[in-house]
């Protein structure tokens, strides 16, 4: 007897699309429509079923799609061959420590119908942006002449040089010239944008002048410094000025991202106490550009550290004026969320990795010295 022919299965795709509209349901009544609308709307291309779908997931992630893809201090320049896809960029950013959550940014380039759209070409790219930035990113290749790469704690004349050496419209002269004005919003006194020129890569046109260039970073660190890092500096007690001025100074301290919090709650104790910062870097740019063309001297002598200028913080209590370079994003959250510690001291440890020992009382401190 021959078989009757098999129905199609329907129930899975009932369930599938049950749980999507009860995911939608749940995150809206949860108050999550104000977050959905800032994904915008899905792509065309996306099959009914699957936009309410993704579009739950990504609200549900939103916070991880503002935050850096990956590692902070990755960065990784693709070249994109002809045909190469979405999906083997993304492997290998991940491999890069660009991207730590592949599925992530799969799922949002998916969404909005980006995942086809890679232009064979190079890109530039690091972990400190956010998978809206990769996403974005990756959808026009950049002429590499043109991509400026700002690395954390970069004072504003090396950010000037490197300008220098993309072949722009304009000099290094031109932009320091740019920035030699106060940050918009900030009420103290403050000679130039020191230390809000954001850290990030940037794509520039070569016909833009210097003031466009300034003004696309100044937009930057406005929408990376969001309002949930400027609470965190009220609740130090401290203006926007001198949170970035303070997280510029543990910026150039720390080699390690995970020490920051403890360098920053090092230089709030020494704060409330009354005690001087004692920071090297702060005497670094005082001293400014050095004969061997670098900006950052060391080791420091006894006669540099008695420099006489406002920044030395062996010298004059409190913070320095300004900041003393371009912090990231890190040094800021750790200025924003300081660790809880009794630590007045750190000084570099002795395995040349980068990181450092912390006391509490200056014998500690001595007795941590390398032999």
């Amino acid at each position: 007897m021959p078989r009757r022919a098999r129905r199609p299965r329907l129930w899975p795709w009932i369930i599938v699309l049950t749980l999507g509209c009860l995911i939608v349901g749940l995150a809206a009544s949860a108050g999550f429509a104000g977050r959905s609308a800032s994904l915008g709307p899905p792509s065309s291309t996306l099959p009914s079923w699957q936009a309410p779908l993704l579009g739950a997931y990504l609200v549900l992630r939103q916070e991880a799609l503002d935050s850096p893809a990956g590692d902070t201090g990755a960065a990784a320049t693709l070249e994109i061959e002809p045909g190469e896809t979405a999906s083997d960029a993304i492997d290998r950013l991940a491999q890069a420590g660009v991207v730590q959550e592949p599925s992530l940014l799969r799922a949002y380039l998916r969404y909005k119908g980006l995942d086809s759209g890679i232009e064979a070409g190079r890109y530039s790219l690091r972990g400190s942006q956010t998978v809206r930035d990769i996403a974005e990113a990756l959808q026009a290749a950049g002429d590499s002449r043109y991509t400026l790469v700002i690395v954390e704690g970069w004072r504003r004349e090396q950010i000037a040089q490197a300008l220098g050496a993309l072949g722009l419209s304009f000099s290094p002269g031109d932009f320091l010239a740019a920035t030699r004005r106060p940050p918009p919003g900030v009420t103290q006194t403050a000679s130039t944008l020191e230390g809000f020129l954001f850290p990030d890569t940037y794509r520039l046109d070569p016909r833009w002048t210097a003031d466009q260039v300034v003004a696309i970073m100044l937009d930057t660190f406005q929408r990376r410094v969001d309002s949930n890092l400027r609470d965190g500096f009220d609740r130090q007690g401290l203006t926007l000025l001198e949170a970035v001025t303070l997280a510029s100074i543990v910026e150039r301290e720390a080699a390690l991202p995970e020490e920051r919090p403890l360098i920053a709650s090092v230089f709030y104790n020494r704060l409330s106490a009354g005690m001087k910062l004692q920071s090297d870097p702060t005497v670094q740019f005082a001293l400014g550009l050095q004969p061997d063309g670098e900006w950052w001297k060391s080791p420091l002598s006894l006669e540099d550290l008695a420099t006489d200028s406002a920044y030395n913080t062996y010298v004059y209590g409190g913070l320095p004026p300004g900041p003393i370079a371009n912090p990231g994003l890190d040094s800021l959250r750790a200025v924003a969320r300081p660790a809880d510690t009794r630590f007045y001291y750190f000084r570099a440890a002795c395995d040349g990795l980068g990181s450092h020992v912390f006391a509490f009382t200056f014998e500690e401190h001595l007795q941590n010295a390398c032999p």
